[in-house]
């Protein structure tokens, strides 16, 4: 097994990783929820960017609705960074399988 080699990958894949945590920062998911009533935008790692809420929900009477929409949408939102984030580990990876637990964020 040549160490060298192994050891100049773990290198280039640091640096792959450190590339792919700044590009992550800037790009943006949206989730919606409730026909569009409720937008939440997030930075691929989580962050919450933006939330548009539909002037309709801001009634008394549709408090409980509006709350729900809002965590369905950031859920929505949620589950579109985490595909995207594991495109882009599959693509960094060339598909290669990484130790349970690491993440990037």
């Amino acid at each position: 097994m040549d160490f060298l080699n192994l050891a100049k990958q773990a290198t280039q894949l640091q640096a792959k990783m450190q590339e792919l945590q700044a590009e992550l920062d800037s790009i943006e998911v949206e989730g919606t929820a409730g026909g569009d009533l409720v937008k939440v935008r997030l930075t691929a790692k989580g962050e919450l960017k933006s939330l548009s809420v539909d002037a309709s929900l801001w009634k008394a009477e549709e408090r409980e609705v509006a709350e729900d929409l809002i965590i369905a949408a950031h859920a929505d939102a949620r589950r579109k960074a985490e595909a995207l984030l594991q495109d882009k580990m599959k693509q960094l990876t060339g598909g290669m399988a990484l130790p349970p637990g690491l993440k990037l964020f």
